[in-house]
């Protein structure tokens, strides 16, 4: 009997861990549930960095800044003060939403000619010259003087005792720091940071940065003016034009973030924001738009008619991204008429249900990076990703300061009449995004799904998975994802061949014979298929939901 009892457990166990639409074993686990305040980032630490900001009197605001200076020092493979942030706020108090852009712009003297007298035919990914003003102190300033309610200096603490007495490295990051060795441990002050001992720290080891601890001490009592006016700025410009690049401290002391109207449509009822460009959150949207003339709830995620429409709409955003996405500073991006629904629905015409298309051409006129979310007591919901870009950045790290800089300026074109081409001043095509969903005005789930490209695609299928397959929050993130690869690239790459869907385990062999079936090429992937946090607002209550494919954590009080 004792062993019948025992049988009977596990096989309910396995019945129970089956997801009640697809069949397929992904839930990972529960929902975080709490009351007065929720946190889910990419790294126990930071998570409960921003529960302690929370607990000790801070909005989700101040929470949201600390958890970032966390993740930029136990997390550099992913973030860090030398990249971009960009921000989607819930205002409790005004009841609205606000948006943040706090990317970097090429430096002033940095163009086309200088590129290609240098012999080259392609902004190079790594070195000093695609180098742009590193935007996320100014965001976290910016951030702050909006909506801070805690001393600035005060919410560094926590980053700047881990930089200083060390932290244990998680499993991921030690894996992913041995990879970016193997790429830098040659460029000047890389080894001196992550490589005290000859090699990277490995799963457990506690690690230091005492150069970064010192960085912060400056960032939080000067409240981020000395980044760009003072020492660090002098030494980051120096630095640069030391390796060959064009940065300048007028360069740094010039940027100001923008703050900027967020923009949605609406998917079957719900309200989905997104940044407009230069961002390609706007991606996103135009797929929802399209999906929408679609019954996907009878087609089920484990089926190829869902995953071939998905990939064909996906393929249809992805030229428009590669044509308009860019500095609207610079250009005139279509924002408004790229999100209508009529245009949705002309595009959808495009699409043949049985065959997959080998290219679209855009429509009109003719890499690691993090993730976290909070929401406090008070009603505040933050929506916040931060990225070097190409995991740790360029590769560039100034001396003394601990941190590597991004190279997000890899992403300009060479070609002067594209919208996204490199000019001095301008922001480059940029891939983080931040989203949020409200229904009926008010705030419903703040998230976000990082990693390169496939952003605009995880966002759409978040949303799908909880409006058409009826999924909870954690279900969601955890349901096995669909990666397109290949289409036309906003540095002026066409797309000619399809490109290739990679797909996570769990769909099945019948699905992906019929996707064979319709033309599609299928390809295995590792990795690639991004990391996701959520908060859920439902009842007064928070719901959290963190990535199960990384170091994700969800934590609340």
């Amino acid at each position: 009997m004792k062993y019948k009892i025992i049988l009977l457990y596990f096989l309910l166990n396995i019945v129970f861990s089956y997801d009640r639409i697809t069949g397929l074993p992904f839930a990972t686990r529960s929902e975080v549930i709490a009351e007065n305040g929720m946190a889910a980032t990419s790294h126990p630490l930071a998570t409960q960095t921003a529960i302690e900001i929370l607990k000790d009197g801070g909005n989700a605001i101040d929470a949201a800044i600390a958890a970032n200076a966390v993740l930029g020092l136990v997390e550099p493979t992913g973030c860090g003060i030398g990249g971009d942030l960009f921000a989607i706020v819930w205002d409790a108090e005004t009841q609205k939403l606000y948006g943040l852009n706090s990317s970097g712009p090429a430096p002033k003297q940095m163009n086309i000619d200088f590129i290609k007298n240098q012999g080259l035919d392609k902004i190079p990914a790594y070195g000093p010259l695609p180098v742009t003003v590193p935007g996320a102190v100014a965001g976290w300033v910016a951030l702050h003087k909006k909506f801070g309610n805690k001393k600035f200096d005060s919410i560094f603490n926590n980053a700047i005792n881990y930089a200083q007495h060390g932290f244990p490295v998680s499993e991921l990051v030690a894996y992913y720091l041995e990879g970016s060795a193997n790429r830098f441990k040659n460029y000047p002050n890389f080894s001196d940071i992550w490589m005290n001992n000859g090699k990277t720290p490995i799963k457990g080891e506690i690690f230091k940065n005492k150069e970064l601890a010192k960085t912060y001490k400056k960032i939080a009592s000067t409240y981020g003016k000395d980044f760009y006016v003072g020492d660090i700025a002098k030494n980051i410009a120096n630095f640069i034009q030391s390796q060959g690049g064009v940065l300048t401290e007028n360069d740094l002391a010039a940027f100001e973030p923008e703050w900027i109207e967020p923009v949605s449509t609406n998917y079957r009822g719900y309200d989905v924001w997104e940044l407009p460009p230069n961002g390609q959150g706007i991606a996103a949207l135009q797929i929802l738009n399209i999906l929408e003339n679609f019954n996907l709830s009878s087609m089920g995620l484990d089926s190829a008619e869902y995953i071939h429409l998905f990939t064909e709409a996906k393929k249809l955003a992805y030229e428009d991204r590669a044509k308009y996405y860019a500095d609207p500073n610079f250009s005139d991006i279509p924002t408004t008429e790229l999100i209508s629904k009529d245009y949705a629905s002309a595009r959808t015409t495009l699409i043949n249900k049985n065959k997959a298309a080998a290219r679209y051409d855009a429509g009109l006129e003719n890499g690691d990076t993090i993730y976290l979310t909070v929401a406090d007591k008070f009603g505040n919901m933050v929506s916040l990703i931060q990225s070097n870009y190409r995991g740790m950045g360029s590769g560039m790290v100034p001396k003394g300061l601990g941190f590597m800089l991004q190279d997000r300026g890899e992403m300009f074109s060479l070609d002067p009449s594209h919208k996204n081409s490199l000019v001095g001043g301008k922001r480059p095509f940029h891939t983080i995004i931040p989203a949020f969903i409200t229904k009926d005005g008010m705030p419903f789930i703040s998230f976000g799904l990082m990693g390169g490209a496939m952003q605009p695609q995880g966002h759409a299928q978040i949303v799908i998975n909880l409006i058409d397959f009826d999924m909870n929050l954690q279900e969601a993130g955890d349901a096995p994802r669909i990666r397109h690869v290949g289409s036309s690239q906003p540095t002026g790459e066409i797309m000619l061949d399809g490109g290739y869907i990679s797909l996570e385990s769990g769909f099945s062999e019948i699905t992906r014979k019929e996707l064979l079936e319709k033309g599609h090429k299928l390809k295995y992937d590792k990795g690639g298929f991004g990391g996701y946090q959520a908060i859920m607002l439902k009842d007064g209550v928070y719901y959290g939901a963190s990535e199960s494919r990384k170091d994700g954590h969800a934590s609340g009080y």
